[in-house]
């Protein structure tokens, strides 16, 4: 049971997913990663979120970046967006995810920064986890 469920939209995301993965193995965090697209397989997506137990979401996509939201639209946990540069630098993707309606939050970290998505998952991990929170303190 992964305490952190990856999710790209696409196999081309991996690279962004990379540096996720290398962090929270760094911690010793459980994850697992899938590929499934808010609009070429919502149903694998829908699939992903009912059968997961993570504790927290980072869902990485690029363009129009529905991924995040999708997701949040679909959980009462965590969902961390990490924008991926594609085109124009990558702002049309972030500020898909920024732009995320009442309701629905998405917390959005900078451009191909996965290694700060997993940061962020850590920590909140790290609010009911004591041996996470002292691992994190020791790293700062």
């Amino acid at each position: 049971m992964p305490d952190v469920l990856i999710v790209v939209g696409s196999d081309s995301d991996k690279h962004v997913a990379d540096k996720a993965v290398t962090t929270l193995m760094e911690f010793g965090v459980k994850h697992d990663l899938a590929v499934a697209s808010a609009h070429r397989t919502p149903d694998k997506l829908d699939v992903l979120i009912k059968n997961s137990d993570a504790k927290v979401f980072i869902a990485i996509a690029g363009l129009s970046a529905a991924l995040p939201g999708v997701i949040a639209s679909k959980t009462k946990r965590p969902v961390i967006g990490v924008p991926v540069n594609v085109k124009l630098d990558g702002l049309d993707a972030l500020l898909s995810m920024m732009q995320m309606p009442p309701g629905v939050p998405v917390g959005t970290v900078g451009i191909d920064n996965g290694k700060n998505a997993a940061l962020l998952a850590i920590e909140i991990l790290a609010l009911s986890d004591k041996k996470l929170k002292e691992k994190l303190e020791g790293k700062k």
